[in-house]
């Protein structure tokens, strides 16, 4: 028989995943902010600007994850392959998800997404391609190399914040990654 029983040992709830963006409170929204704080968010965004308004907009919603920020697509693939400047970090250490600027410096981010896609370790992470880039050919070039979603940067901030929300509550709360990395 299951368990009705929501809490710490129990995989997280709607109201527990609700307490994360202002839903509910008290234990439920510690209890999810502690399981996100175990996954790490890898940003590659090469904008200063960009890179804040997301980092804040993580922050307005309490996404307490620890969030890697890449600011070319060479940084990114050293990170995520532990080589370069990255050689020697712990390589176990994969992001929850990452959100991917396409118009980057050194390594495009289509390039970048092709190379990760490329690799047994990295093939399955999941990739949000976030960007100003309103281009088809993006869109269709980001499915086709295997992006999980595709989204545009809204100018206002409100809607980006609301943006950031739903990706957190989907990438980092609902949706359930394979545990291994598969052949």
């Amino acid at each position: 028989m299951r368990s009705r029983r929501k809490g710490p040992t129990s995989s997280p709830g709607l109201l527990q995943v609700a307490g994360i963006f202002g839903l509910a409170s008290g234990a439920r929204m510690a209890y999810a902010r502690r399981a996100m704080a175990r996954k790490v968010i890898l940003l590659v965004e090469d904008n200063p600007d960009d890179e804040a308004l997301t980092l804040r907009a993580l922050r307005k919603h309490n996404v307490t994850n620890h969030i890697i920020v890449a600011r070319d697509g060479a940084e990114a693939l050293d990170w995520l392959f532990a080589s370069g400047q990255h050689a020697g970090r712990d390589a176990e250490l994969v992001p929850q998800v990452i959100l991917l600027d396409l118009k980057l410096p050194k390594v495009d981010g289509l390039e970048v997404l092709r190379r990760i896609r490329a690799d047994e370790r990295t093939h399955l992470l999941p990739i949000v391609i976030l960007t100003s880039s309103k281009e088809e050919e993006d869109i269709l070039n980001g499915y086709r190399l295997g992006a999980n979603s595709y989204v545009r940067k809204p100018v206002d901030f409100v809607e980006f914040t609301d943006a950031v929300r739903q990706l957190g509550l989907f990438w980092l709360l609902l949706n359930q990654p394979p545990t291994r990395p598969g052949p």
